[in-house]
C-alpha cells in the first residue's frame, strides 16, 4: 500500500509539473533552505517582487544596466591606450627599416 502510494505521488508530480509557475519561488526557496531564515527569504522574494514592479527587470538585469556605463568607459580607455601602443610601435619600426626616410 506505502510503495502504491509513492509511486502515485511521483506519477502526479510528473504529469502536474506544469500547472503552476515553480520557478518565481525559486530563489527565495533556495535562499530559505540554505540559510534556514524565513527572514531572509521573505526579503529575498519582497526585494525582487518590488524592484520587478518598479523598474519592470529582474536583480540581475537591473545592476547589469547600472554597471554598463562604467565598463563601456573602461573599454573606450583600453581601446585609446592600444591604439596609441600600435601607433608608436609602428613608427619605431619605420624608423629602423627605414633610417634614411626619418
Amino acid at each position: 500500500m506505502k510503495h502504491k502510494k509513492i509511486i502515485f505521488i511521483i506519477t502526479s508530480l510528473f504529469f502536474l509539473n506544469g500547472c503552476f509557475q515553480s520557478t518565481a519561488l525559486l530563489g527565495p526557496a533556495i535562499t530559505g533552505m540554505t540559510t534556514g531564515s524565513m527572514y531572509e527569504a521573505s526579503l529575498s522574494y519582497g526585494a525582487g517582487s518590488i524592484l520587478r514592479n518598479q523598474t519592470g527587470q529582474s536583480t540581475v538585469e537591473y545592476i547589469t544596466q547600472l554597471l554598463e556605463p562604467v565598463n563601456k568607459e573602461k573599454n573606450e580607455k583600453i581601446k585609446i591606450d592600444f591604439i596609441e601602443l600600435v601607433e608608436k610601435r609602428v613608427k619605431l619600426t619605420r624608423k629602423k627599416l627605414f633610417p634614411e626616410i626619418n
